[in-house]
């Protein structure tokens, strides 16, 4: 695969080579440079934006999937409740949140990620709060910064990564503990069982670890364990 005219080795090449104290120090201060302008950019757009709930999920579902057509229900009906949605802002599960929230006439959110393939902006963000990014990490601070939940469906190595660093964050309490919801039981159940036996049974994770998230089929599920954590505490979306 060719990217940015590079091929696979040439790319290996130019990372593995050695630089001079110049070349390096003005390529790692101008990479500090254009992070700092990502952060920026995303602290001041997401910062006003009010309660939301993150949509993960796969970039490579049509809307003929009907994880497709479950995000959308779960985008709409998660607006109707008073909250905005926050999605990578590309096709797919995003799409379809996008546009559940948007028909729903709520706040849509898009956090777009730069890709040689695949990832490109969907038309149901509002202009006001799609943002592009260059680094995967930053974007990553966005999502875990301005959620209230989040609600997990179908998806490849993304998917799992954002799973992953909200559980994460939440076990070693750098986060607060918000709800994250796994929707299919038939497409997460093999993971969880996984989990169960390996981690959890040798001992690299213990029996709390379990209730950080949970899993549920249906889109009246995911958002009603949304809306309960909210009451458990007497909080609204507005707050």
């Amino acid at each position: 695969m060719n990217i940015n005219g590079l091929s696979e080795e040439d790319r290996i090449r130019e990372a593995i080579k050695d630089k001079s104290w110049n070349e390096q120090m003005t390529t790692d201060s101008w990479a500090v440079f254009k992070i700092m302008s990502e952060l920026v950019d995303g602290f001041e757009t997401l910062s006003r934006i009010g309660p939301c709930v993150s949509i993960f999920g796969s970039a490579r579902d049509t809307g003929e999937s009907p994880y497709y057509k479950l995000a959308e229900e779960i985008a709409y009906l998660l607006t109707k409740k008073g909250f905005g949605v926050i999605t990578g802002g590309g096709p797919g599960i995003m799409e379809a949140a996008n546009k559940g929230a948007h028909f729903a006439g709520g706040k849509s959110v898009g956090l777009n990620i730069d890709l040689p393939h695949e990832q490109r902006p969907n038309p149901f963000i509002d202009q006001d709060k799609f943002i592009n990014f260059n680094h995967f990490f930053v974007r990553k601070v966005m999502f875990m910064k301005y959620s209230q939940g989040y609600i997990v469906l179908p998806g490849g190595f993304g998917t799992l990564d954002e799973f992953f660093e909200a559980i994460t964050l939440i076990q070693t309490h750098k986060l607060v503990r918000f709800p994250i919801v796994m929707v299919s039981k038939s497409y997460w159940g093999g993971l969880i069982d996984w989990i169960k036996e390996k981690q959890l049974g040798e001992g690299k994770i213990s029996n709390e670890d379990m209730d950080i998230f949970s899993l549920v089929d249906s889109a009246e599920e995911a958002v009603g364990i949304i809306e309960s954590f909210y009451k458990k505490y007497a909080l609204k979306p507005n707050f």
